[in-house]
């Protein structure tokens, strides 16, 4: 009871202090994000070379030459720009994380601290899952999708400037922006490690009791259409994109079903060892073992024996 107390006294600040410990926690997190921003654009052309990894590996596969190229003299700037803010929260997401914790746990009892702790560090792990299987899986495949619409020359390769139009069939090869593609390999980050934050959220939300297992597979079907159409906004117009975020957030809601059951059954446990457990098929709250009897009422049944005496004593006369 003490720790409670205190926890209690901890966060009974009046709101303007409230208010102002939320404002500075917000001025650390940004100054954190600009620090980042500003580390990451003086190595913004390392990262971004980072980047084009999965691009130069299909061209090199098909013997062309990893090239994009710049179709405005603003574009190199605003790419260095991209590369920076992509690269400063990243490396100030776990500063900007510590503060928010910090801000939220003087409001938390022991136990919701024990409970809330962990999906605040599963939360980025999941992220950087997904945006790793979107850069080291997906954009492979999806470039290698894209680029096999290209249309080589006589011998297949791209027809030398200067040549004579009826000498070879039209080449229509691939030089991109480079400000197109860092755009389309960032949605694919995003996309997939927002999708990938699934299980922690019904999770959460589970541990919230604001969503059970039986429900969540109650409504599967309305999940798959609601996981196609994401799929749909969220990657490129191919199939092959589509198709694979389509099965890996089904499969992470699958996934979220078991973890919510989990989580419902150690509740129950903690429930049950409590003598707070409600019995659904007999609609009463179970009792503790340690709950005495309920007394005899000595009263109870007299009615029954009189006038079972009575009626005794009536067959006698």
């Amino acid at each position: 009871m003490s720790t409670q107390d205190d926890d209690l006294e901890d966060s009974s600040a009046p709101l303007i202090e409230h208010l102002a410990e939320l404002r500075n926690r917000l001025i650390h997190s940004v100054v954190a994000f600009i620090i980042g921003m500003v580390i990451c654009f003086t190595v913004a052309t390392p990262i971004f070379n980072f980047l084009t990894a999965p691009l130069c590996q299909v061209l090199a596969e098909r013997g062309q030459d990893c090239d994009l190229i710049f179709i405005s003299p603003q574009e190199g700037f605003f790419v260095a720009i991209k590369v920076s803010l992509l690269g400063g929260f990243i490396l100030a997401f776990p500063y900007i994380a510590n503060q928010m914790w910090r801000f939220v746990a003087p409001g938390l009892y022991r136990s919701e601290k024990g409970a809330f702790l962990p999906f605040l560090v599963a939360s980025p792990f999941m992220f950087f899952l997904g945006a790793a299987f979107a850069f080291y899986v997906v954009t492979p495949l999806a470039y290698d999708f894209f680029l096999g619409f290209q249309q080589f020359g006589g011998e297949g390769e791209a027809v030398p400037e200067g040549s004579p139009q009826n000498a070879a069939p039209l080449s229509v090869v691939f030089q991109g922006s480079a400000q197109e593609y860092l755009n389309l390999t960032i949605k694919f980050i995003v996309a997939f490690g927002m999708c990938f934050q699934l299980p922690v959220l019904l999770t959460l939300m589970g541990k919230a009791g604001l969503v059970s297992a039986p429900g969540l597979r109650s409504v599967r079907k309305y999940a798959v259409v609601g996981i196609l159409l994401l799929a749909a906004l969220v990657t490129p117009p191919d199939v092959i994109t589509q198709i694979i975020l389509f099965v890996v957030v089904y499969g992470l809601y699958e996934v979220s079903i078991q973890l919510v059951q989990r989580v419902e059954k150690k509740r129950e446990a903690e429930l049950r060892e409590q003598g707070l457990w409600f019995d659904e098929d007999d609609g009463e709250i179970m009792p503790d073992d340690d709950e005495p009897d309920a007394e005899f009422d000595p009263e109870a049944g007299k009615g029954s024996d009189t006038d079972a005496d009575t009626d005794a004593g009536k067959g006698k006369d």
